[in-house]
């Protein structure tokens, strides 16, 4: 019961910070709080239900979740670049991890996904669980208890195979490189319609025009 308020408490604490940082939106927050005089803790609530209830209803819903998943996190982890604090680098490349993971998985799972009810709002509420402002988010238990485990049993065959892919890659590509070269060599560009056309058009303009500088 204790861990539980005090899961709760740091979820609260984490949720005050987010909403008294420095931007666009907690300014907006901060002009409705002043001409409503309500706390803009119960504001945010407020908009968060409308959110889920346009998710339910709302035409659109999969774009506005995409774009809650990845412009707040986008933000975050341009902040988290520029700070000298490692533990919001830490926490933003976890959400990204998960993620690319979850957006993979959805890829070839979302013909089925689509025909469950609410799909886009319980998506939203795990993107937002992943990106909680607080230790013990989802990307941080998923990553630990599915990702990690599961990278460090195959960490050696994923360098194998991204090492072969890294020298297949580099060899097709000078293999293309070399072709494109004999290929260019081969041509006879005098032979192209309208080159020495030009060629000579080009010629003739910079003897006329080293004719008017002498005689200038």
């Amino acid at each position: 019961m204790a861990q539980q308020k005090s899961k709760l408490d740091n979820l609260r604490e984490g949720l005050r910070h987010f909403l008294h940082e420095k931007n666009f939106f907690t300014s907006f927050l901060e002009v409705v709080e002043k001409y409503t005089r309500i706390s803009r803790e119960y504001i945010f609530i407020s908009l968060f239900a409308l959110l889920i209830m346009y998710l339910i209803v709302g035409y659109g819903a999969g774009l506005v979740v995409n774009l809650l998943g990845f412009a707040y996190p986008a933000y975050k982890s341009c902040k988290a670049i520029d700070s000298e604090e490692k533990d919001d680098d830490t926490q933003w490349l976890t959400y990204w991890v998960v993620y690319a993971s979850f957006t993979i998985l959805e890829h070839f799972t979302d013909y089925f996904l689509a025909w469950i009810p609410f799909y886009f709002l319980a998506k939203c509420l795990f993107l937002v669980w992943c990106m909680l402002p607080m230790a013990n988010n989802g990307a941080g238990v998923i990553y630990r208890r599915l990702i990690k485990p599961f990278i460090t049993k195959n960490e050696k065959a994923i360098d194998e195979f991204i090492g072969e892919a890294t020298a297949l890659t580099k060899e097709a590509g000078k293999l293309g490189f070399d072709a494109v070269t004999k290929a260019a060599k081969k041509v006879d560009i005098s032979q192209i319609p309208g080159v020495q056309e030009g060629i000579q058009h080009g010629v003739q303009q910079a003897m006329f025009s080293n004719k008017d500088v002498k005689s200038d």
